[in-house]
Protein backbone atom coordinates (compact mmCIF):
# COMPACT_ATOMS: atom_id res chain seq x y z
CA UNK A 1 0.00 0.00 0.00
CA UNK A 2 2.60 2.66 0.98
CA UNK A 3 4.33 1.39 -2.14
CA UNK A 4 1.63 2.24 -4.12
CA UNK A 5 1.27 6.07 -2.67
CA UNK A 6 4.94 6.54 -3.32
CA UNK A 7 4.17 5.67 -6.60
CA UNK A 8 1.10 8.32 -6.77
CA UNK A 9 3.33 10.97 -5.08
CA UNK A 10 6.39 10.23 -7.48
CA UNK A 11 3.85 10.93 -10.27
CA UNK A 12 2.01 14.54 -8.90
CA UNK A 13 5.74 15.48 -7.83
CA UNK A 14 6.66 14.67 -12.10
CA UNK A 15 3.51 16.34 -12.75
CA UNK A 16 4.40 19.48 -10.75
CA UNK A 17 8.36 19.26 -12.34
CA UNK A 18 6.61 19.39 -16.08
CA UNK A 19 4.11 22.17 -14.95
CA UNK A 20 6.77 24.29 -13.89
CA UNK A 21 9.47 23.59 -16.29
CA UNK A 22 7.35 23.61 -19.21
CA UNK A 23 5.49 26.93 -17.85
CA UNK A 24 9.35 28.83 -18.15
CA UNK A 25 9.62 27.54 -21.59
CA UNK A 26 5.85 27.90 -22.82
CA UNK A 27 5.61 31.48 -21.65
CA UNK A 28 8.33 33.25 -23.17
CA UNK A 29 7.55 30.54 -26.72
CA UNK A 30 4.34 31.49 -26.14
CA UNK A 31 4.44 35.58 -26.26
CA UNK A 32 6.64 35.65 -29.58
CA UNK A 33 3.60 33.35 -31.53
CA UNK A 34 0.91 35.01 -29.58
CA UNK A 35 -0.49 31.91 -27.90
CA UNK A 36 -3.03 33.70 -25.82
CA UNK A 37 -3.48 31.20 -23.56
CA UNK A 38 0.60 32.01 -22.08
CA UNK A 39 -1.28 35.01 -20.60
CA UNK A 40 -4.03 33.66 -18.80
CA UNK A 41 -4.41 35.36 -15.49
CA UNK A 42 -5.23 32.24 -13.73
CA UNK A 43 -3.30 29.87 -14.74
CA UNK A 44 0.13 32.24 -14.61
CA UNK A 45 -0.74 32.82 -10.82
CA UNK A 46 -0.71 29.11 -10.44
CA UNK A 47 2.89 28.89 -12.01
CA UNK A 48 3.80 31.82 -9.79
CA UNK A 49 2.42 29.85 -6.60
CA UNK A 50 4.04 26.81 -7.66
CA UNK A 51 7.73 28.16 -8.19
CA UNK A 52 6.96 30.67 -4.73
CA UNK A 53 6.62 27.05 -2.71
CA UNK A 54 9.53 25.90 -4.28
CA UNK A 55 11.64 28.81 -4.48
CA UNK A 56 10.43 29.36 -0.15
CA UNK A 57 11.45 25.73 0.41
CA UNK A 58 14.91 26.53 -0.88
CA UNK A 59 15.47 29.22 0.97
CA UNK A 60 14.89 27.22 4.11
CA UNK A 61 17.14 24.88 3.13
CA UNK A 62 14.55 22.09 2.96
CA UNK A 63 13.48 19.15 0.55
CA UNK A 64 10.34 19.10 -1.31
CA UNK A 65 7.63 18.32 0.94
CA UNK A 66 7.00 15.67 -2.07
CA UNK A 67 10.39 14.39 -1.93
CA UNK A 68 10.05 13.91 1.87
CA UNK A 69 6.49 12.24 1.60
CA UNK A 70 7.65 9.87 -1.39
CA UNK A 71 10.86 8.33 0.45
CA UNK A 72 8.79 8.47 3.92
CA UNK A 73 6.22 6.14 1.85
CA UNK A 74 8.89 4.19 0.10
CA UNK A 75 11.88 4.10 2.32
CA UNK A 76 10.84 0.47 3.37
CA UNK A 77 9.55 -0.74 0.96
CA UNK A 78 13.25 -2.24 -0.66
CA UNK A 79 13.81 -1.90 -3.98
CA UNK A 80 11.41 0.15 -5.84
CA UNK A 81 10.14 -1.20 -9.60
CA UNK A 82 12.12 -0.10 -12.69
CA UNK A 83 9.88 2.83 -13.86
CA UNK A 84 10.07 4.26 -10.36
CA UNK A 85 13.91 3.63 -10.51
CA UNK A 86 14.02 5.37 -13.88
CA UNK A 87 12.18 8.66 -12.69
CA UNK A 88 13.84 9.22 -9.62
CA UNK A 89 17.09 8.74 -12.02
CA UNK A 90 15.65 12.05 -13.85
CA UNK A 91 14.53 14.20 -11.47
CA UNK A 92 16.87 13.31 -7.98
CA UNK A 93 20.51 13.91 -8.64
CA UNK A 94 23.49 13.47 -6.58
CA UNK A 95 23.73 17.55 -5.76
CA UNK A 96 24.01 19.04 -2.41
CA UNK A 97 20.80 21.06 -1.68
CA UNK A 98 22.33 24.57 -2.04
CA UNK A 99 22.63 24.18 -5.40
CA UNK A 100 18.88 23.42 -5.77
CA UNK A 101 18.55 26.19 -3.52
CA UNK A 102 20.35 28.62 -5.60
CA UNK A 103 19.04 27.09 -9.13
CA UNK A 104 15.40 27.23 -7.62
CA UNK A 105 15.89 30.90 -6.82
CA UNK A 106 17.38 31.85 -10.02
CA UNK A 107 14.00 30.34 -11.64
CA UNK A 108 11.79 31.76 -9.56
CA UNK A 109 13.26 35.14 -10.53
CA UNK A 110 12.90 34.43 -14.13
CA UNK A 111 9.46 33.74 -13.25
CA UNK A 112 8.80 36.70 -11.71
CA UNK A 113 10.44 38.84 -14.52
CA UNK A 114 8.03 36.66 -17.22
CA UNK A 115 5.16 38.15 -14.86
CA UNK A 116 7.05 41.91 -15.54
CA UNK A 117 7.85 41.39 -19.46
CA UNK A 118 4.65 39.12 -20.28
CA UNK A 119 2.39 39.74 -18.47
CA UNK A 120 -1.14 37.98 -17.44
CA UNK A 121 -4.20 39.58 -18.61
CA UNK A 122 -7.86 38.52 -17.80
CA UNK A 123 -9.36 37.40 -20.47
CA UNK A 124 -13.10 38.57 -21.66
CA UNK A 125 -15.45 36.97 -23.35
Amino acid sequence: MNAALGELVLGAHLAVIAFNVLGLIAIPLGAALNWRWVRVRWWRLLHIASWAVVALQAILGRACFLTLWQDELTGASGEPPLIMRFVNGLIFWPLPIWVFGAIYLALFAVVIALWWFIPARRMTA
